[in-house]
């Protein structure tokens, strides 16, 4: 039972915040309001019945009335003749009716009573519901303008469900940008290295590659032996289409005697 009641109490909990979540304030107080102007609406029903009920009391104790006097006339009419049994009789027949007048006349009193109680019900739930349709909007307004503040907040802030969704686009963009950058590199360090060859270049191995790289240095440096030389006045700087070997001496310099 212990588990039970834990596993039921998780259950209203979930069930209670999906519904919190799923509820709309500007649909619960219209709905709230809706459903007084229905009690109003039912209450002012109740108050017609109440009159319809009492103005037909009202017609039939007038009709016993009439037959009152009818009656009366009768009997009246029955003792100038001389005819005592009929008038008696009349009067016993407006002896009886006056009791249905007196009946009438309690339960249009009760009618009148119960309207009364209705008016005064009908007022104060007007006055209520008029009052509850003033707060209701005010609530509505305030809190579409939360509403409308939450919503500029996050996009500022970047936490709306909206705003995650490009910040992961951003993210993924990102990333395919730093794979691709990383797998240029790569590349151009395997082409450098001699992995993968260039599109168009001639094929070679590895030793060629080694043997091109130790005559190019040697160029280089017999190119800058004889920089140096020239810079420090060791050595002429060399004609055009002569080369020295690196270390290689200039000739002895010639004297004409002009005494020989």
């Amino acid at each position: 039972m212990g588990l039970f009641s834990r596993f039921s109490t998780f259950l209203k909990a979930k069930f209670s915040s999906a519904m919190d979540r799923a509820e709309d304030p500007n649909d619960t107080l219209d709905y709230s309001y809706q459903k007084q102007l229905e009690q109003l609406q039912n209450l002012r029903r109740s108050i017609a019945d109440v009159v319809t009920s009492e103005k037909s009391l009202e017609m039939q104790q007038a009709q016993v009335n009439q037959q009152m006097s009818k009656l009366d006339d009768q009997a009246r009419a029955a003792v100038q003749q001389g005819r005592d049994d009929l008038a008696r009789l009349a009067l016993e027949r407006k002896t009886a009716l006056q009791g249905q007048i007196d009946s009438f006349a309690q339960q249009i009193a009760q009618m009148k009573t119960q309207q009364q109680k209705f008016v005064d019900m009908e007022r104060r739930l007007s006055a209520r519901v008029a009052a509850f349709r003033t707060q209701k909007e005010m609530v509505k307004a305030q809190y579409s303008a939360a509403q409308a503040q939450v919503k500029i907040q996050e996009s500022v802030t970047g936490i709306s469900e909206e705003m995650s969704d490009v910040n992961l686009a951003v993210t993924r963009a990102q990333d395919k940008v730093l794979k691709m950058q990383a797998r240029a590199q790569a590349m151009d360090q395997l082409v450098d290295s001699g992995t993968l060859p260039e599109l168009g270049a001639p094929g070679q191995d590895d030793i060629d590659r080694q043997l091109a790289q130790v005559t190019n240095q040697t160029a280089v440096d017999a190119q800058l032996a004889q920089l140096k030389a020239s810079v420090q006045g060791q050595l002429p700087p060399p004609r055009e289409g002569q080369t020295r070997e690196p270390g290689q001496l200039p000739p002895p310099a010639t004297t004409t005697d002009g005494g020989n």
